[in-house]
Order: C-alpha cells, then sequence, then structure tokens
C-alpha cells in the first residue's frame, strides 16, 4: 500500500513574536481558496470539457451540477463515471457528448435521461472501457499524450472508436497494445466529506473513486465539500490516506451542505433512494419546475418538504 505523507499547510515555522517591532506577524497571509458555488460556475465557458468526479450514484458534486443546468451553459463535452451527474445536464440541454465507462443509478442500471437522448440520437457517445477510462485521466495527469493498455482488445472498442490506435512494445515480447489517449480536461467538478479554506481536501468513506487523478487532469479544479474545518481538524479527521487532495490541485473550494444528495457521501448519508425513484419516474419539465429553477437553497427546501 502506498502512504500518502502529505501535510496540509506544510511550510517554514512563523516566529511567536519579534523584538523591538510591535506585535508579531505572520510571514505571509494565508492563501484562501474559498468561493460560492455561483463564482465556481462564472468561470465555466460554453463548449468546455468538464470532468466531474464520484462514481455511478455516489459522491457527486451535484449541488455544483445543479448551478450548472441552471446558468444554461451549453455544447459541453461531461467526462465522467456517470451517473444523474450526466442525466441532470443531458435533460438540461447543457451536454452535447459524454465520455464514459457508464451512466447508471446504481440501483437503477440505466441512468434514464442520457437513455432516452442516446435513443432519440440527441447526444454524441464517446465509450471507453472502465480501465481505458482511467488510464486516459491518469496519461492527462502525468502529461503524457497516451498510455497503453490491453483493456480493449478483442473487444468493440476499437470498432466504435475508430479514431484509437494500437502501438507494438519495443521490449521482447512484441505485444500489441492500445494507446490511451490524454483525456484532458478544462475544468474538473469533485465532492469530499471535508475540506479546509486552502483547498486541500478528504473523503471519510470507503472509496476515493478517480477524485484526484479527475483534478489532476484538468486547467481548473473545484471541490465542493459537505463541510469546511480548520486545517488541524482536516489532518486529525482520518487517517493519511484519506487526504486525497492537496491545496495545489484545487483552485476553488465550495461548502456544500448536503450537496452530494441525492447520490451517497458516506458517512454523511446514504443515497436518498426515494428521490432517486422520483427523480427517474417524474417527467423532466415537472422535475425541473420543482426541484432546479430556483437556487441551492430552494432545492434543498423542496426535498425537505416532501
Amino acid at each position: 500500500m502506498t502512504v500518502n505523507h502529505f501535510q496540509p499547510g506544510s511550510g517554514p515555522a512563523v516566529p511567536a513574536a519579534t523584538t523591538g517591532a510591535g506585535p508579531s506577524r505572520p510571514r505571509h497571509a494565508e492563501k484562501s481558496s474559498v468561493m460560492s458555488v455561483d463564482d465556481m460556475v462564472a468561470e465555466l465557458r460554453d463548449g468546455m470539457t468538464i470532468g466531474i468526479g464520484g462514481w455511478g450514484s455516489r459522491r457527486k458534486p451535484m449541488a455544483l451540477v445543479r448551478a450548472i443546468c441552471r446558468a444554461g451553459l451549453r455544447d459541453l463535452t461531461v467526462v465522467s463515471y456517470g451517473g444523474p451527474d450526466v442525466g441532470l445536464l443531458v435533460a438540461a440541454g447543457c451536454a452535447r457528448r459524454v465520455v464514459t465507462g457508464f451512466v447508471s443509478l446504481d440501483s437503477i442500471p440505466l441512468e434514464p435521461h442520457f437513455r432516452r437522448a442516446r435513443e432519440r440520437g440527441t447526444i454524441e457517445l464517446t465509450e471507453y472501457d472502465e480501465g481505458m477510462l482511467y488510464w486516459g485521466l491518469l496519461a492527462a495527469a502525468n502529461r503524457l499524450p497516451f498510455l497503453p493498455i490491453r483493456a480493449g482488445l478483442g473487444s468493440d472498442v476499437l470498432n466504435v472508436n475508430p479514431e484509437l490506435r494500437t502501438v507494438r512494445s519495443p521490449y521482447a515480447d512484441r505485444s500489441d497494445l492500445v494507446a490511451m489517449p490524454a483525456v484532458t480536461l478544462d475544468a474538473a467538478l469533485v465532492h469530499l466529506n471535508r475540506a479546509d479554506r486552502r483547498g486541500n481536501a478528504r473523503y471519510l468513506g470507503p472509496d476515493p473513486y478517480f477524485d484526484d487523478l479527475f483534478c489532476l487532469a484538468a486547467r481548473r479544479r473545484f471541490v465542493s465539500c459537505e463541510r469546511l474545518v480548520s486545517t488541524a481538524e482536516l489532518i486529525d479527521s482520518g487517517p493519511p490516506q484519506g487526504l486525497l487532495l492537496n491545496r495545489m490541485m484545487v483552485d476553488g473550494v465550495i461548502e456544500t451542505p448536503h450537496g452530494a444528495h441525492f447520490t451517497s457521501c458516506v458517512p454523511d448519508y446514504d443515497r436518498d433512494e426515494s428521490f432517486q425513484r422520483e427523480y427517474a419516474t417524474t417527467d423532466w419539465e415537472t422535475f425541473r419546475a420543482t426541484y432546479l429553477d430556483g437556487d441551492e437553497e430552494h432545492y434543498q427546501k423542496a426535498v425537505a418538504a416532501r
């Protein structure tokens, strides 16, 4: 197991006092990356490629996704291990293309709005094997043009993605491999359980998913969190491996309590299965008018009033 030795906020010590020059002052002011949901949306543009962390219907930055829907951005390419994030953006007309390994609500196998859009031919799709998408993010995170992988060989992945190429190993095995291109993002949106004001963040559940790679593959990186805490509390609230993001990987941090709803954000809360069923079975215009026409506060109040 690789242990993450990252220490948020580490740096030169600040002297406790000065002599003969008045009260002590820190050598530099602590940089805050805190912003609002509206601040985040203001940095996005039509036509961007936006990566969204989480997995299926688990720990998705749904408050940020809802804000994009309200803002009416268009022609987005959405890269995601997809769930209702993809469904909302497709139904709202924000997405032109989806790059994914799947789009599922977990307990509901196929995301209904995505399925309907594909049946009608209103959304473009780049479909990779799950491992290939991971490899593409890893290549982008390491500033590589591609990484070789066996996944995809002998399958229809190469047929539905004719732009993919194979390479031959230069070593003795001389095996053919898929050259998975880097999946570079204009912006990444992820949701974690806790963060500090500088953008260091941790997950408290069982799985990091690939939120760190989404951030490393992107030019602009935004993390929403259930709760902002001090750096000391962030360090003390779990093992070092859970400190998934450090401040160098984050451009903005947004506190959004219950911001992953209706997906799960364990241990803070589980998936809201009742609401997910309502989402999946309610026509889009009714759902939008009930839950999305107002701001995030309106959404949370509408959910609580059910």
